[in-house]
């Protein structure tokens, strides 16, 4: 089999792109806050509530937790505080994300001006909405930061949430290239493993909430891409589908 050339950089985005899952804890608590429902997540166990891709998943998750004896969690009324619960976190993360609360991790924008630069193309998939990947990456980017990615898979395009590799499939589709050709950036198991059941070799750079997840079946694990170029990128691509091991510093 022919040695692939690296065509596509195929991004996570909460955890990967940028740090934002303090935010979306903090937008969490403004919810249910506003809702009067007594809830507190503190960052041990959005911890391990972080293990359940999709926020309004993670909710129901939680509420089965606390109510186990509650047998209709899908319910129209249960739904809708969900539905609520979710679009009061949404509003209060976008407000956050636009007043600059947060910002793109560590040599994240250098390589995405690399990449267009050697015409490699950029991709999202992620479990996120929409509505929260364009407020970040506006804001960094500018108004045009569609522009910079030939194709974006998100919570609404892929229903199946990671671990599962829908959305990693759908772009793969949409870039029509075969995942030898690309490459997949993560930072939890959860997409670790959805990256890898597609086919994709996979960075890690892992954030407080997921350094403890079992990296073992990533390319690389990094502490973040602040000293990381596109040279290193296709010689860790070439090396890992002809079969080597290089050694990096975070080995």
């Amino acid at each position: 089999m022919t040695q692939p050339t690296l065509q596509a950089l195929i991004f996570d985005v909460d955890g990967t792109i940028a740090d934002t899952e303090s935010l979306h804890l903090e937008a969490f608590n403004y919810a249910f806050n506003e809702l009067d429902l007594g809830w507190h997540w503190d960052a041990a166990l959005y911890t391990e509530l972080l293990e359940v891709s999709g926020g309004k998943e993670r909710v129901q998750h939680y509420w089965k937790q606390i109510n186990p004896d509650i047998k209709a969690i899908d319910s129209q009324g249960v739904q809708d505080t969900v539905n609520r619960i979710h679009e009061l976190k949404t509003a209060y993360y976008e407000g956050a994300i636009n007043a600059g609360a947060v910002g793109l991790r560590p040599g994240i924008l250098e390589l995405f001006d690399e990449a267009a630069g050697a015409g490699v193309q950029l991709a999202i998939a992620t479990t996120t909405s929409p509505v929260n990947i364009a407020a970040l990456l506006r804001r960094a980017m500018g108004p045009g930061w569609r522009h910079a990615f030939a194709a974006i898979g998100d919570g609404s395009t892929a229903p199946l949430k990671k671990p599962h590799p829908m959305v990693y499939v759908q772009i793969l589709q949409t870039l029509q290239l075969d995942p030898r050709a690309c490459l997949a950036f993560e930072d939890s198991g959860n997409g670790l493993k959805a990256a890898t059941l597609a086919g994709l070799a996979t960075v890690i750079t892992p954030t407080q909430y997921t350094r403890h997840h079992d990296f073992s079946r990533a390319m690389h694990v990094l502490p973040d891409l602040g000293n990381v170029h596109l040279a290193d990128l296709r010689l860790w691509h070439q090396a890992h589908w002809s079969g080597e091991r290089l050694l990096t510093v975070d080995q």
